[in-house]
């Protein structure tokens, strides 16, 4: 089967039910998705999926065949971050960074929908993302800051 992940072509030889993390992470070394709770709630493994925010763990790799995936390492420009990578890092919105992919693929799914997120959007969106360390308030902080960043570039 023939995986498109950040912007590179894999050719991968897995069962169509394997989930799309285990092949992300074992086959194809992309480790920055993590294996939290194994049924889709924890939001540490979330990739986009032709643009949409993406449980990769209860995700059969069958259903990604073909189809646009980028993961973390996907993300930056070269050494530009994301403006939601560099927003993180200023506003500290990590502690342990175990949920920090995920929240971040999730944020840049909300900012490609919604450029100008109220704190209630943001937080429903993130709502299936756990964070162990309880640093919400920086986060939604955030993705704020990187709402204005992204306005920036595009501006």
């Amino acid at each position: 089967m023939v995986l498109r992940v950040n912007g590179r072509r894999f050719e991968v030889n897995a069962p169509a039910d394997r989930s799309l993390l285990s092949v992300l992470r074992k086959d194809l070394g992309l480790t920055g998705s993590k294996y939290g709770c194994g049924e889709g709630q924890c939001g540490a493994c979330t990739v986009l999926l032709d643009g949409a925010a993406t449980p990769a763990c209860i995700t059969p790799v069958g259903r990604a065949g073909g189809r646009a995936i980028v993961t973390i390492e996907g993300l930056a420009d070269g050494p530009r971050l994301h403006p939601v990578q560099q927003a993180f890092l200023e506003k500290s919105a990590f502690q342990c960074g175990f949920c920090t992919p995920g929240m971040v693929i999730g944020a840049v799914a909300l900012l490609r929908e919604k450029p100008r997120p109220t704190d209630a959007q943001v937080k429903q969106t993130l709502e299936n993302h756990v964070c162990r360390c309880g640093t919400y308030p920086r986060i939604i902080e955030a993705v704020r800051l990187a709402a204005t960043l992204a306005g920036k570039r595009n501006g």
